[in-house]
């Protein structure tokens, strides 16, 4: 039997890398990752190599049925330089959690976007629905665009394994978010991107791309989209101690450059300490406080202080590579 593998990677376009995928056809596939072979492309055409030296390299790293199509399976790679090295866009490559001892819960919101109109279903022509407040968790065609789009990911994400754990439309018409769970970074990233991708095929179905601008409308009263990023360590699991958590958001308040330089472009106009954000170079944490950097969630406080933490300056168009490699590397050095 003749099975598909579609090749899924990120470009180095900058400063937002974009999906890129090809198929090949495989005789006999059992269906496992150690069964993918590696595979080459024109890194030419994805600003990834020049001309004269054009061939990268793509790495299998995970493996998931693929729902929509027969006999089929998506496969996520990383990039590599000819030689076998990590390429300079390969944001997977610098996680160091090689244990998987870190928890990742990606919050992504985006935009539906109709390609006629270049508006989001609920906007009408050449101007604007009602304020934002009734489509937040809507019901009704009245405030809910898009939802046989939204359902059908969904659906497809579940299908095809990921650890989806819910969606909602979210507070501005034409936006929605998924939640990705996962035990390691990296599966956290894989799952993510893999998520993202299905969206952007389905999108293409129903006539929709897919807006993950982190603020799309500019300086109006809406609020964007982010990634919100909740993370857990063994420590921070088991800990029971409101120092273990003092700790790490204070060495998060030294790194600020660290994490605002992965967490997307264009988070100025998101972060400006309205809508539930902090403002973009300013720090802060609390307990059950939407609008501070890293917010507490309240069971962490009630459960004893065993529990994550939700950094929710994270972009929607952030790389969640880059992002979880960033979490881990100043918790790590938290608890030195």
């Amino acid at each position: 039997m003749k099975s598909k593998l579609e090749y899924i990677w990120l470009d180095g376009y900058m400063p937002t890398q974009s999906l890129r995928s090809k198929t090949q056809v495989i005789d006999n596939f059992g269906g496992t990752l150690g069964e993918c072979p590696m595979w080459s492309f024109d890194g030419s055409s994805t600003e990834q190599a020049d001309g004269s030296s054009s061939d990268c390299l793509l790495k299998p790293v995970a493996i998931f049925p693929d729902p929509g199509r027969l006999n089929s399976y998506l496969v996520m790679t990383e990039v590599l330089n000819a030689d076998g090295t990590p390429h300079v866009s390969n944001g997977r490559a610098t996680i160091d959690d090689d244990d998987d001892d870190f928890w990742f819960g990606f919050e992504q919101e985006y935009f539906l976007w109709d390609i006629d109109t270049n508006l989001p279903p609920g906007f009408p022509p050449g101007g604007y629905p009602g304020p934002q407040g009734p489509y937040y968790c809507s019901v009704g065609a009245a405030n809910a665009f898009g939802r046989d789009c939204v359902e059908e990911h969904f659906d497809l994400c579940l299908a095809a394994g990921i650890n989806v754990e819910g969606i909602n439309a979210e507070v501005a018409a034409g936006q929605w978010e998924f939640q990705v769970f996962a035990k390691g970074a990296k599966r956290a990233g894989d799952e993510t991107w893999i998520a993202r991708y299905l969206l952007e095929r389905v999108g293409e179905k129903y006539g929709y791309s897919i807006n993950w601008h982190p603020k799309p409308f500019g300086k109006l009263d809406w609020n964007g989209s982010g990634m919100h990023a909740n993370f857990s360590n063994e420590v921070m699991r088991t800990s029971g101690k409101e120092e273990t958590f003092t700790l790490i958001c204070e060495e998060f308040g030294k790194n600020i450059e660290r994490h605002i330089s992965v967490y997307g472009a264009d988070n100025d106009q998101r972060l400006t300490g309205d809508h539930e954000t902090q403002s973009i170079d300013t720090f802060s944490y609390g307990v059950s406080d939407r609008g501070a950097s890293i917010r507490i969630p309240v069971s962490t406080y009630t459960d004893g202080w065993v529990g994550r933490l939700e950094d929710r300056r994270t972009a929607s168009n952030a790389d969640p590579y880059k992002v979880a490699a960033a979490i881990v590397k100043t918790t790590k050095e938290a608890l030195v």
